[in-house]
């Protein structure tokens, strides 16, 4: 279990170290070292989802460990309130950020080993807070240096404990 305090209440997830040992771990392991302190949810869409973990309010990118492999291809699916690993195009080049869905996202889901098809790997869900999650997905935004989606006001990841 952990608890993602910000400046807009307190967002509780379930890991899910069975499905997605790997991904749950490397997400543990950021939380376990402070890593999320400081950072912004940077990315908000409303109806979509909810990014962060790895940008201060700057917008300046925090330096994380190597990429992890991708385990989108477990069986998890990105439903509303699951939180999966964001990355770049390539499939397996996700580090610290994540995502909060808002809704059933199936199209981020795995569909094939190709690099169109390999998904977003989920690896938990919200198990308190989604209140939370939906108010920060409401959150109006703007376009900050070179980044779309951020919120006008800076929604801050204060505290993470891990239970």
């Amino acid at each position: 279990m952990v608890i993602i305090s910000t400046n807009f209440g307190d967002i509780e997830i379930e890991v899910n170290l069975e499905k997605a040992p790997v991904s749950a771990k490397n997400f543990l392991k950021y939380c376990q070292d402070g890593f999320y302190e400081g950072t912004i949810f940077h990315r908000v869409i409303d109806g979509f989802m909810i990014q962060g973990g790895g940008l201060d309010e700057n917008m300046t990118e925090k330096p994380t460990r190597a990429p992890i492999v991708n385990e989108a291809n477990r069986g998890l699916k990105n439903t509303i309130g699951t939180i999966a690993m964001a990355r770049t195009d390539a499939p397996h080049s996700a580090t610290a950020q994540f995502f909060i869905n808002l809704d059933d996202n199936d199209f981020l889901d795995h569909t094939a080993t190709t690099n169109n098809g390999w998904g977003y790997a989920v690896f938990g869900k919200v198990s308190a807070g989604m209140e939370v999650v939906s108010a920060i997905g409401k959150a109006s935004t703007t376009s900050k240096l070179g980044h779309d989606d951020v919120p006008n006001d800076a929604i801050i990841i204060q505290r993470v404990t891990v239970q």
